[in-house]
């Protein structure tokens, strides 16, 4: 029998790409980056620019802290707000959980202060109107106002698999109308240099 997991396991200190590695990123459209990791890289079509794109931003790139969060959890997610730096990417994995909202305006407003480059989720979120006030550019599976829980197990700065693909913290993540993408932290390098190509 295995022991029960703690709540909240946060790894505080792990590879993170350099500013001008991410600065490569940043006019960058996500096609682009996914053919220059020979057509993959994206998470699946679930998860898209909260309504459709609406009136947030429509790009935004930076370093992925993972908060992974099991189904209708979020402890995860508050710890990411204590470690996340200026410019990350915060992902808040939750399995693809849509019965309930994996965040919504609170969350966004409190990591827009921060300075937090975007959001992303495979799961619901909510508060759509109060979240294009914030003005965070945010993508999720479609909209759910039910509540979520705080009890945990959660980790975060680890990885975690959304949307189909492993995200790592520390990763890239480049996200625009069309969908979101990750550059794996060792191959951002040869991604920008093919980047130039294309």
């Amino acid at each position: 029998m295995i022991e029960d997991p703690a709540k909240l396991t946060i790894r505080r200190s792990f590879q993170r790409p350099t500013a001008s590695q991410v600065a490569a990123f940043r006019d960058a459209p996500t096609g682009f980056v996914c053919d220059a990791m020979d057509g993959r890289g994206a998470l699946d079509t679930s998860v898209g620019p909260i309504g459709g794109g609406g009136r947030l931003p429509p790009h935004a790139v930076g370093v992925a802290l993972v908060a992974d969060n099991g189904p209708e959890e979020i402890l995860a997610t508050m710890g990411a707000l204590h470690v996340m730096e200026k410019g990350d990417m915060i992902v808040a994995a939750v399995r693809g959980c849509r019965t309930c909202s994996a965040a919504g305006d609170i969350f966004m407003g409190m990591f827009r202060n921060k300075g937090a480059a975007g959001f992303v989720t495979d799961g619901a979120m909510r508060d759509y109107d109060a979240i294009a006030e914030v003005g965070l550019p945010a993508w999720c599976d479609g909209l759910n106002p039910n509540s979520p829980y705080a009890h945990g197990p959660g980790r975060v700065g680890f990885g975690a698999s959304v949307g189909g693909q492993t995200i790592n913290s520390g990763d890239i993540i480049v996200a625009d109308v069309n969908g979101v993408v990750v550059v794996p932290f060792a191959r951002i390098d040869a991604v920008i240099a093919r980047m130039a190509r294309i």
